[in-house]
């Protein structure tokens, strides 16, 4: 029998709560991953987010390097192909991406909060972005909730933590391969830096995850399904107890590569200010605090992005 990631209907957090937060806690224990349905975001959301994100893509390399963001660490904005490289690989990805972040109505709260760049050349382009912005963002603290209550907290216990988060939303595109022998792939092995990453897009084959005993899984999902998944911050603030899962995107054979392959994640931060110290639920005689040492949710962020060479 194949081994797949379980899907849960996230409806059922109110209707049945205790049954739900047992198997999400059971789903990401196991494997750090989980589908999530029942969400309620209209597929025409995300349909048109592909559609305004590819016609994007599609400009010459000129025009959109002048979104690109000198100083941001790829915060906002264009960061083009072949930038950013996993931690402890020497080959970069083979991706061009774009960052969205919250959208502010009035000054930051954190000077890490930067404003958005949006292409004039593709008008649709933020109207459709900022929808699934919030839509994911609203997901992901449903997400949250429940993984509060499985952890023994408050259901609320991330919401005035998470409410002006450095949270971003990446379009990414990985273009046609040129080659099939290039060492590079198109997300080399990584685990996320964020509290959870919420994806949109993994109905397509190439994302895989890797298990215990070194194998690596394929995920793929039906088209309205959102694969969510723990980072390293909420593996770090839960002693491991939720753990971040190693994951990539390979590249694909035959002719499958010389097409196009789009996603977009959705990467739930906390605020800038949030201090990453272990839950004290979450440490025992059998499992110590790793992290005797806290950190700020923008110290670590850094920290990671200096690694993967967003931030020289």
């Amino acid at each position: 029998m194949s081994v797949q990631v379980p899907t849960l209907d996230i409806s059922r957090l109110d209707s049945d709560t205790e049954r739900f937060v047992h198997n999400l806690g059971r789903a990401y224990q196991e494997y750090g991953f989980c589908g999530i349905n029942g969400h309620g975001i209209a597929p025409s959301i995300v349909d048109e987010c592909y559609r305004q994100m590819s016609l994007f893509f599609a400009l010459p390399e000129a025009v959109k390097q002048r979104y690109h963001l000198p100083g941001l660490g790829g915060a906002r904005g264009y960061t083009g192909f072949g930038v950013e490289t996993a931690r402890d690989s020497n080959h970069p990805d083979l991706k061009e991406f774009w960052h969205v972040g919250l959208e502010l109505d009035a000054p930051a709260h954190y000077p890490q909060l930067y404003a958005n760049s949006w292409p004039s050349e593709v008008p649709g382009f933020k109207p459709a972005m900022l929808t699934l912005y919030r839509a994911l963002n609203e997901l992901g603290g449903r997400v949250l909730q429940a993984l509060a209550m499985y952890l023994g907290l408050e259901r609320n216990y991330f919401a005035d933590k998470t409410d002006y988060g450095n949270s971003i939303l990446r379009p990414i595109h990985y273009p046609p391969l040129n080659s099939t022998l290039t060492e590079s792939i198109r997300s080399g092995r990584h685990e996320d830096i964020n509290l959870i990453t919420l994806l949109v897009g993994a109905s397509e084959p190439g994302l895989q995850i890797l298990r215990p005993d070194g194998s690596w899984l394929p995920v793929t999902t039906k088209a309205d399904t959102v694969v969510v998944n723990i980072g390293d911050m909420l593996q770090r603030l839960t002693n491991h107890v939720l753990p971040s899962t190693t994951h990539r995107v390979i590249n694909p054979a035959g002719a499958a590569a010389g097409r196009s392959r789009y996603s977009i994640p959705f990467f739930l931060h906390p605020n800038p200010d949030f201090v990453i110290r272990t839950l004290p639920e979450c440490v025992s005689s059998d499992n110590p605090d790793r992290y005797p040492l806290p950190v700020t949710a923008n110290e670590y962020l850094l920290e990671r992005l200096a690694e993967i060479g967003l931030l020289k």
